[in-house]
């Protein structure tokens, strides 16, 4: 039984690094998509007068971020489900895990039909699409 306890122990810390890890790298996503969007912005409202200014690419640009990000949290909640002592703890991770499993779904979704709208005019095809 001493043994179990020290496995459980060591497991939950585990999991905890892991689940830290993994948020960190979420909000890296974040603020390192942020930044690269701020630039393409900052490039894209330098173009020539008359032509208009293509909000969609930067939002593709954002949502593509976004959308790791989101990858990010949903692998931390999965492992903070394996060690969650309750039932309550349980069913809110697992209905957090759903509702952002939705949402990466349709923020994909809209990923995929800007880029067919827009493909020959996005930046977002240049080598260096970040």
């Amino acid at each position: 039984m001493e043994n179990f306890a020290l496995f459980e122990s060591a497991l939950k810390a585990t999991v905890a690094v892991a689940r830290f890890c993994l948020e960190t790298a979420s909000v890296a996503c974040i603020v390192f998509g942020l930044f690269r969007t701020l630039v393409l912005g900052l490039e894209l409202s330098r173009r020539p007068q008359g032509q208009d200014f293509p909000f969609n690419q930067i939002r593709l640009r954002f949502g593509t971020w976004l959308a790791l990000a989101l990858e990010f949290q949903l692998g931390a909640d999965i492992l903070a489900t394996t060690v969650a002592p309750t039932f309550e703890e349980l069913g809110k991770l697992a209905l957090i895990a759903v509702i952002r499993t939705f949402l990466n779904y349709f923020l994909s979704r809209e990923l995929k039909l800007e880029e067919v709208s827009e493909p020959a005019k996005s930046p977002l095809t240049r080598p260096d699409n970040g």
